[in-house]
Formats: C-alpha cells, structure tokens, sequence
C-alpha cells in the first residue's frame, strides 16, 4: 500500500490521472502486474484501475 504524494505532470495527462481518482492524500495498492509489465492493476477508491507504465511512473507516492 501506498499513499500519493505527488503528480509529476501537467495538462490533459494529469487531468486524467486526477478524474481517474489518483488524487494527493489517497491510499493506493496494486495488486498485480501484467506479465510484460503494462499494465499495472490498482486498487483505489474501492475499485481496481489499470494503468500504463508511463502513467504510474508519474505518480509519486510513499509507501506504508
């Protein structure tokens, strides 16, 4: 599990990334990686999210 610290972006991206409820202060916890590693499944909010690499990679978060 981890907590969201920062997003690393700016414009249409990190608008995405915020109405997809990766938003500062919430918990977060993957819970598997694709074989090849894209994508990653998130669980947030109460649901699970996939993400590509590059949008996780500009998701700072600390880990708990």
């Amino acid at each position: 599990k981890a907590i969201i610290k920062k997003i690393v972006s700016s414009g249409s991206i990190k608008k995405r990334i915020l109405e997809m409820g990766l938003t500062v202060g919430t918990t977060v916890e993957v819970k598997g990686v694709a074989p090849m590693g894209d994508p990653i499944d998130v669980l947030v909010k109460g649901y699970h999210l996939s993400l590509r690499k590059k949008e996780a990679s500009l998701v700072l978060v600390e880990v708990v």
